[in-house]
């Protein structure tokens, strides 16, 4: 399982959406020939290891087959509180696996937590909300009961004890420690790809935030059950009360997903303004784009300064669309007085995303700085050094890099060496020297000599500083 949250009560970062869209969209949709083949041999390696189990692990209790299929029941109605949290949901499980884990006898654990697991997703799976061959992944994910069963079996296999918390905390954390490994293991044999463990472990932290709280709820009422064989029960209408929240946190989630395609498709259709309004301001403007978010990447931004770099990119000339033709398409230098009124152009596009609103604001102010100079020498406010928002230094920087590297109706344009050069001399005065160091860096990396990648960035050429 795993797990993502909101940022705040409206965004959700770009990686977030990326993996929730991705997510969502998978579930109708059957899985593939390399899923299938990892999944049915997790599933055959997980029955091994359950029925062995339920063979060979000690107990020294038992308990009746209704409060087993009352526990089995009781599973399967708390993995409908599904807390959407990223590639998977977060369930409100430990309020019946925990009295599972104190009443059944534990090598029975296993395979009584797949059983209510199966019966909770039917529902979904007769509807066609999960694709049928998706059934496949449900041994998988119940490799976190193995553990703890394992700790109960091999320290407390007698009645349930409150003296014995300490046993139950370790089979809580073995719980951690196959959920964790199992869902690594599972993403890197079904794709192929070498997970990130940092965001795994991220991706992990509100599911193992939600076990955890609820862990010493299902552990009293598993106790309590212990003389009272029904006493579990008591710990379901929280199980209840949570499944309120987490509709309510659907659909939170769903309208952050929503509003942020709304900030993208906003962003393409002011893009594809500018272009039809200046077909060379247009082009530019995705030039930039592809060399900004290279080095955005090379300087280790985040997911939203990245995404705040691209819509800065893409949108930082949209002001131009409020100037007159004949002065952007002048075939040659501009004079005083319509030099004034270039320099308003990133005013108006920082008033045009205003009214846009939310992200878009931010944007705003990228690209009302995307003309400033790292000296204040610039326009429109005279910002100086880091008071200059760190994604407009690097549209700034990409944006004159391309300018340079562009035929002009007035000049020819500059060999990448001879732009790099430009770059160097005015690193401290016009710009950040630690952007021109990235944009050096990512220009020699893909240069056309050792990628053809270079061809895509350079090729497409990027505007111009002083327009």
């Amino acid at each position: 399982m795993k797990n993502i949250g909101i940022d705040n009560d409206s965004e959700l970062s770009p990686a977030v959406q990326e993996v929730l869209e991705s997510f969502a969209a998978s579930l109708p949709k059957p899985l593939n020939r390399r899923q299938v083949v990892v999944e049915a041999l997790n599933s055959v390696a997980w029955l091994a290891v359950a029925v062995a189990m339920a063979l060979l692990l000690p107990s020294d209790h038992g308990v009746s087959w209704h409060v087993a299929l009352a526990l089995v029941l009781a599973q399967a109605v708390m993995t409908q509180v599904r807390f959407e949290v990223g590639n998977g949901w977060g369930l409100a499980t430990e309020l019946s696996f925990m009295p599972m884990l104190l009443l059944l006898p534990a090598g029975f654990v296993p395979l009584a937590v797949l059983a209510g697991t199966l019966l909770g997703a039917a529902p979904r799976y007769a509807c066609g909300a999960i694709h049928l061959k998706r059934t496949l992944l449900t041994p998988g994910d119940c490799w976190y009961a193995v553990g703890p069963a394992l700790v109960v079996a091999m320290l407390a296999p007698g009645e349930p004890a409150a003296a014995l918390l300490p046993v139950y905390a370790l089979a809580l954390l073995a719980q951690f420690v196959c959920d964790l490994t199992s869902s690594i293991l599972q993403e890197w044999a079904g794709s192929g790809v070498r997970p990130n463990l940092a965001m795994e472990l991220k991706l992990l932290g509100w599911i193992c935030l939600i076990d955890l709280l609820l862990a010493p709820v299902g552990l009293a009422a598993g106790l309590a059950a212990a003389d009272a064989p029904y006493a579990f029960l008591l710990a379901l209408p929280i199980g209840a009360l949570l499944h309120l929240f987490a509709r309510e946190r659907s659909a939170r989630i769903k309208h952050a997903v929503e509003l942020g395609r709304a900030y993208r498709g906003t962003t393409l259709l002011l893009s594809d303004v500018l272009e039809h309004d200046d077909e060379y301001t247009g082009n530019h403007s995705h030039g930039v784009v592809a060399l900004a978010l290279t080095v955005a990447q090379d300087l280790g931004m985040d997911s939203i300064e990245q995404r705040n770099v691209e819509f800065g990119a893409l949108l930082h000339d949209v002001g131009k669309i409020a100037i007159p033709n004949e002065i952007i398409n002048k075939p040659g230098p501009l004079d005083d007085e319509e030099w004034l009124v270039i320099k308003t152009h990133t005013v108006e596009g920082q008033r045009m995303l205003d009214q846009v609103g939310g992200v878009m604001q931010e944007i705003g102010q990228i690209v009302r700085s995307s003309h400033e100079r790292w000296d204040g020498g610039g326009y429109p406010d005279g910002l100086a050094g880091e008071a200059i928002p760190r994604a407009a230094r690097v549209v700034a920087c990409c944006d004159a890099f391309n300018a340079m590297t562009t035929d002009r109706s007035y000049r020819r344009a500059m060999s990448n060496d001879e732009a790099i050069v430009e770059l160097k001399v005015n690193a401290g005065t016009q710009f950040d020297p630690e952007v021109v160091q990235a944009l050096i860096r990512v220009v020699d990396r893909d240069s056309p000599a050792s990628s053809s990648t270079a061809a895509g960035l350079i090729e497409q050429g990027a505007g111009e500083q002083a327009r």
